[in-house]
């Protein structure tokens, strides 16, 4: 499980034990803020991603994607599609025009912008090993706009007023390799809401299981 402690909004000390704790026995993670770790995942099932500042070297971006393309399971939360923020070296962050392209391909889609946190459902709208036994439900979270490949397969999507209908999960193939994102995961609520729990640790497995 990959984060970052430098953003208040997105600290893996405060938000890691949340998500870790969501998932359960799904899965037995390993947190860390250390980018390097991406070079060498041969003794990993998965990764999940929970960083804002999407920055890599050639040799940590190499090795994330190949992993995946070879076979290897990435699950992204909330933050893990802001492809355009950077953090400005003061603990704020700076922006890129556009998202970092090679994981732009392999997300599926990435955040452009969100309303304020509120509470707001999400509903279940495919079959699939991601969303077996999910219910429609209510979380109070920070809800992600998202630009989304039309490809992508949709599983869950927004009944907010601001945005309708929008994408919150969804699933594709990279290579060998499977991939889901879930936008969910801003605030300690949605890790503690039963049926993103669920949701998330039926993640862990489909990923894995490629």
């Amino acid at each position: 499980m990959l984060g970052e402690t430098r953003f208040p909004f997105h600290d893996l000390d405060d938000l890691g034990p949340a998500l870790e704790a969501a998932l359960g026995d799904a899965a037995d993670a390993t947190l860390t803020t250390d980018k390097d770790a991406l070079t060498d995942l041969s003794g990993y099932d998965l990764v999940i991603d929970y960083t804002t500042d999407s920055t890599l070297t050639d040799d940590q971006r190499e090795g994330l994607l190949g992993f995946v393309a070879d076979g290897g399971g990435y699950l992204g939360v909330h933050s893990a599609s802001d492809l355009t923020s950077l953090a400005d070296g003061d603990g704020g962050l700076d922006h890129r025009d556009d998202p970092f392209p090679e994981l732009r391909d392999l997300v599926g889609g990435h955040f452009t912008g969100h309303p304020e946190q509120s509470t707001f459902g999400v509903d279940v709208v495919d079959d699939h090993p991601v969303t077996e036994g999910v219910d429609d439900f209510e979380v109070y979270d920070e809800p992600y706009e998202v630009d989304v490949d039309d490809d992508v397969r949709v599983l869950a999507r927004m009944d907010h007023p601001d945005l309708p209908d929008h994408p919150v999960v969804w699933v594709k193939p990279y290579g060998d390799g499977r991939v889901c994102y879930a936008s969910l995961g801003h605030t300690e609520d949605a890790f503690e809401t039963d049926s993103y729990r669920r949701l998330l640790r039926n993640a862990v497995g489909w990923v894995a299981g490629a």
